[in-house]
């Protein structure tokens, strides 16, 4: 069995034996005595010793230790606590995930409750026990080696449901769904949303979980190609059908053939080519331009737009026939902003991905960072959450992107959207609000509507300072009003 904090050592190419690596443990104590005891009770790692908060918060930006061991009485306040908190939160602002475990005074149990609200893993009250210290902050790396490996996983299995697609709101998880369900079949699909929310990817995971995923994708923009070219880079053309034309070329149609044909902003052709292209779908055979055969084609149509098609029919710039065609499925992928979660998590995919690209070191997002982007409404959707990381991956300083790197501001004064105590609050706040408006008032309907009994909301009304009358006969009008949202 190997002693605690330590890796097992291992040989080179050479024979040569490698020495084992060693977990660090952070020391923050000003006593000089009691330093030298704890370097002594914990020669398992790596001890670095730190006597302040300034020396404690440079230790743990050089080195990145995973357990910090800190006592709350720190200069310039040794007789106090509030130094030590501050030493504390700064800490867990600049290391998430690093484990603190906070020293107390004797019999100061209330400062230790404190020191674990505001985020520390653990506590040990003085006079010092080696043994126990001992054991406390063994059980404190072992957690971060499981939360580490833990994240190892989760960002290796969790985020993508359809390879190449992050999603963890229920949103994207149920419209990834459906594309697996969709997939296999040959009904030709319409992608409807907002411009950068990944029509493309959501194509191509439409194509590799299909019986075509062998053969080609081909993607064409019909807003990128100017009208007048847009027909021969679709059905082809023969040589000599107009000036320029030197040889035979195929169109994307019959590139595509067997595989899947993507058209995105199919709400930007031209009314004369929607008309070969609702013919191509009912007949499936393709004539170039210039040529008079008519050539068999096999392939999927998967179409994408950015427009309203029901307002672009009204108008008469869009086929009713042809949207019907087109639209055997129709999938409507939601912006960014109706995807609660998705940025944080995309956020820290693009930035590892860029950070390997411009060979940077990031650790991660500050959690003010985190906030900002969760609270930000993302107007340009994914790409412009990645057109913001990559120019944060470049602007950082530090090991953590901040929120001036992002270029936007988040207001102070927000809670945390992690902060699960707060939003499970918010979310009983709001859903006996709902119940109490849609009983009128009268709790034992509210009661039965939320799933609890009577008593419980009870409490749940005084919890949440909400005030109602016990409205059961005639004030249930009255009441219903007092808990309007």
């Amino acid at each position: 069995m190997l002693a605690a904090g330590r890796v097992p050592a291992t040989h080179g190419q050479d024979g040569a034996r490698v020495k084992s690596v060693r977990s660090k443990l952070l020391i923050v104590e000003d006593d000089p005595g009691l330093q030298r005891q704890l370097t002594w009770c914990f020669d398992a790692y790596e001890v670095l010793i730190a006597e302040d908060r300034s020396s404690a918060l440079a230790a743990l930006r050089r080195h990145e230790p995973a357990v910090v061991l800190q006592d709350l009485g720190l200069p310039p306040d040794p007789n106090g606590v509030e130094e030590g908190l501050a030493t504390l939160q700064e800490i867990l602002r600049l290391a998430p995930q690093t484990k603190v475990i906070v020293v107390t005074g004797q019999q100061d149990r209330d400062n230790a409750v404190r020191a674990v609200g505001l985020g520390a893993s653990d506590f040990y009250q003085k006079p010092v026990d080696t043994e126990l210290l001992r054991l406390t902050v063994d059980r404190a790396f072992y957690v971060h080696g499981l939360e580490a490996q833990n994240r190892l996983l989760s960002r290796a299995h969790g985020p993508e449901p359809i390879r190449g697609i992050i999603a963890t709101s229920e949103a994207m998880t149920r419209l990834c769904r459906t594309v697996e369900k969709v997939a296999p079949t040959m009904a030709t699909t319409l992608l409807l949303g907002e411009s950068g929310t990944g029509k493309e990817l959501i194509a191509r995971a439409l194509h590799a979980l299909s019986p075509r995923s062998d053969r080609a994708f081909v993607a064409i923009n019909c807003a990128a190609i100017p009208e007048t070219l847009l027909e021969a880079e679709l059905f082809g053309h023969e040589r000599g059908a107009f000036t320029g034309a030197v040889r035979q070329t195929p169109g994307k149609f019959e590139l595509a053939s067997g595989g899947t044909l993507f058209l995105d902003e199919i709400g930007d052709m031209s009314m004369q080519l929607q008309a070969k292209l609702l013919r191509f779908l009912q007949e499936r055979v393709v004539e170039r331009i210039g040529g008079r055969e008519s050539i068999p084609v096999d392939v999927r149509v998967v179409c994408a737009t950015n427009k309203d098609i029901g307002q672009l029919i009204e108008r008469n710039a869009f086929r009713d026939d042809l949207f019907y065609r087109i639209s055997e499925v129709t999938l409507r992928i939601p912006p960014l902003r109706s995807r609660p979660g998705d940025a944080a998590v995309l956020a820290q995919v693009i930035m590892e991905r860029r950070a390997r690209e411009h060979g940077r070191t990031l650790k991660g997002f500050t959690p003010e960072a985190l906030q900002a982007i969760q609270a930000y409404a993302w107007p340009g959707n994914i790409r412009e959450l990645e057109n913001r990381i990559s120019a944060a991956v470049i602007m950082a300083e530090g090991r953590h992107i901040g929120v001036a790197e992002l270029g936007f501001a988040v207001d102070s004064g927000a809670s945390s959207w992690l902060n699960l105590r707060e939003v499970r609050g918010r979310a009983e706040n709001e859903a006996v609000r709902q119940a109490l408006a849609i009983s009128r008032g009268n709790l034992s309907k509210a009661a039965e509507l939320l799933g609890v009994t009577r008593p419980t909301l009870y409490d749940l009304i005084a919890k949440l300072g909400i005030e109602v009358a016990d409205a059961e006969g005639a004030g249930s009008a009255r009441a219903a009003r007092s808990i309007q949202p």
